[in-house]
């Protein structure tokens, strides 16, 4: 198989994702930062996604502690630039006082799809902590 039919067939994989993720996400009763947070990512829209987290927001991926705007920017930019990484959550619940999606990722990395776990910490219309466990 030529490299160039890989890319394509990778492409149109992720771009499937991307329509089904939406599709699933509609579904869910989100709250708006989170909506914005979820739709930013199925566009792989960094800046959106940047958009409704608070401006000493915490962001907890991969044991690894990334606070404030410029850091969890550059944590986000690195993913969407290496793994096209598309969140679809498929389930909600509120727990502990947090908002907690749980979906597969799907994008450029081994296992894809993997399921993921979002905790989402909100302070009025911000993100103000996510967590991220797989």
């Amino acid at each position: 198989m030529s490299t160039t039919t890989l890319v394509g067939r990778c492409t149109a994989a992720i771009l499937a994702a991307t329509a089904a993720s939406r599709a699933e996400t509609m579904s869910l009763e989100l709250p708006s930062p989170i909506a914005a947070y979820i739709d930013a990512n199925t566009r792989l829209d960094v800046e959106g996604m940047m958009k409704p987290f608070a401006a000493n927001a915490v962001v907890l991926d991969d044991g690894r502690r990334f606070e404030g705007q410029v850091a969890i920017r550059g944590m986000l930019q690195h993913s969407m630039d290496v793994y096209k990484a598309v969140f679809a959550p498929d389930a909600l619940r509120h727990e502990d006082g947090q908002v907690v999606l749980e979906g597969p990722a799907h994008g450029d990395f081994k296992g894809s799809p993997i399921r993921f776990t979002y905790r989402f910490d909100l302070d009025g219309d911000s993100i103000k902590v996510l967590e991220i466990t797989a």
